[in-house]
């Protein structure tokens, strides 16, 4: 192993690992160390999406959908299964099975494109140095021309409901359940919450969802938002507004929580507790002092537009820096990063990021909400479209939610695009690149779908914004 690069990365998550393939790409000599560590004590690449978030959190959201659907759906379509049976440790392995295909294809990946990829502690040191430590045996100093930061985010702790691992669990806990809970608590409203409260709420729990906050889904459109709620209150799921945690107590395997709500102080006993309310950059150990690189007072490294930082050929993306938290974001910086090191020309286009919360119905936008809109004082249109009006919805039995497309009154620029339905976060991948070149509603009019797909309702929102849908009413 040599001790001087073109590039060292510190980080193999959906940020860091794509920002070495890029550099080997780009004929750059690289190394990406991680220091990943599974509960079995395993080392892999990939980080949090791959091991404990993203992936394996989508493989479980997969396996209760079709677990719920042949519960309750099934018999609208003539299919009878008899008695249905559960088997959780098989759908456990399934899961692991996935990320360990996924991630040993990261290794594979590296190896293919001439990156040097090292598991184990990375530490910037003054003057572009590196301190790896590896798994086993000492550490060593590695220098890089360059050097980007890629460590990511954990999860936040609440000081009232630290995490113990067995009662009271982060969203990684969450995805190890060996047991389906009776009574699941659910601390934090969003996509997290949301999403693994639907996993073992669709497996059979009684689950209640604690959310601090007055409104639902406060970041998204909130009409898209007060849909989701009324579908997600029809499935069973208890979600409660405005209740703050303040106290959790674990006695005789369950857990009490107290929170307020309305004024007033009430009690939920529960078996497990998962508390999600959000996620800090993850930069402990990461950085020696007189490195020159600055934190802002929430702990993200300061950075550019091209994300670099306060150090001279130091860069930082991913969750460690400022904008959404999402996977894809940082694998764009990674690409981008690794491209103007480079001497290419590159920008990420952080106006089109889609966003996705992986429940049944599915959530996606990308772009501005109505109330964002109406904040700015931009004179603005919308239309939607309802999935009930939707042949291919109906046939899937999914005929819940709506497309909605907001445009510039002015220009008919589409500033935003939000869906609650039947597979919206493929359906928002349209809508990406429509305002990726600044498409109008027209555009997206003039635009022929195949039928019966489920794309048509995006072509019918499109076409409500100047109230000339075909298959809805004109309001």
């Amino acid at each position: 192993m040599s001790d001087s690069y073109d590039v060292v990365v510190i980080g193999a998550g959906p940020a860091g690992y794509p920002a070495a393939i890029r550099a080997a790409q780009n004929g750059l000599s690289v190394a990406c160390i991680d220091a990943w560590k599974n509960f079995d004590g395993s080392r892999a690449f990939g980080g949090t999406c791959l091991n404990a978030g993203c992936i394996p959190s989508k493989a479980l959201l997969e396996s209760s959908e079709l677990y719920h659907r042949a519960s309750v759906e099934f018999a609208s379509h003539g299919i009878g299964v008899g008695k249905l049976e559960l088997d959780l440790a098989k759908m456990q392995a399934r899961k692991a099975g996935i990320v360990k295909q996924l991630t040993g294809g990261i290794e594979a990946l590296f190896k293919a494109n001439g990156v040097t990829g090292l598991l184990g502690h990375g530490r910037l040191l003054p003057g572009n140095q590196v301190e790896y430590t590896p798994a086993e045996g000492d550490s060593q100093t590695l220098t890089g021309k360059h050097v980007v930061l890629a460590t990511g985010s954990e999860p936040v702790e609440l000081g009232i409901a630290p995490f113990d691992g067995e009662h009271i669990v982060d969203s990684w806990g969450a995805l190890e359940f060996d047991a389906v809970p009776k009574r699941l608590g659910v601390i934090g409203g969003g996509v997290i919450g949301m999403e693994l409260g639907s996993v073992w709420h669709r497996l059979g729990a009684e689950v209640v969802v604690l959310e601090a906050l007055d409104d639902f889904l406060v970041f998204a459109d909130q009409q898209i938002a007060k849909d989701a709620a009324r579908q997600f209150k029809k499935q069973g799921l208890d979600v409660r507004l405005g209740a703050r945690v303040t106290a959790a107590t674990v006695a005789d395997g369950e857990v009490t929580l107290a929170y307020e709500a309305g004024g007033e102080s009430h009690p939920l006993v529960v078996d497990k507790v998962i508390v999600s309310v959000g996620r800090r950059p993850f930069s402990d150990g990461l950085l020696a002092e007189g490195t020159g690189v600055k934190l802002d007072e929430r702990g993200f490294v300061k950075v550019d537009e091209e994300c670099r930082t306060t150090a001279a050929n130091v860069w930082a993306i991913g969750d460690l820096v400022r904008g959404p938290m999402l996977a894809h974001k940082g694998t764009e910086e990674g690409v981008m990063v690794a491209d103007l090191i480079a001497g290419s020309s590159a920008e990420v286009n952080y106006k089109v990021i889609p966003s996705v919360i992986y429940t049944d119905p599915e959530i996606a936008w990308v772009g501005q909400t109505e109330e964002e809109v109406k904040a700015s004082g931009r004179a603005y249109k919308t239309g939607t479209f309802p999935f009930a009006a939707s042949g291919r919805a109906k046939a899937m039995e999914h005929a819940a939610g709506l497309v909605k497309v907001i445009a510039a009154e002015d220009d008919d620029e589409i500033l935003g695009v939000h869906i609650v339905g039947p597979l919206a976060g493929e359906l928002i991948g349209e809508a990406v690149v429509a305002m990726e070149f600044s498409a109008s509603a027209e555009d997206l009019q003039h635009t022929i779908h195949a039928h019966p797909t489920l794309t048509e309702a995006l072509h019918e929102a499109a076409l409500a914004v100047d109230g000339r849908a075909i298959h809805s009413i004109n309001r």
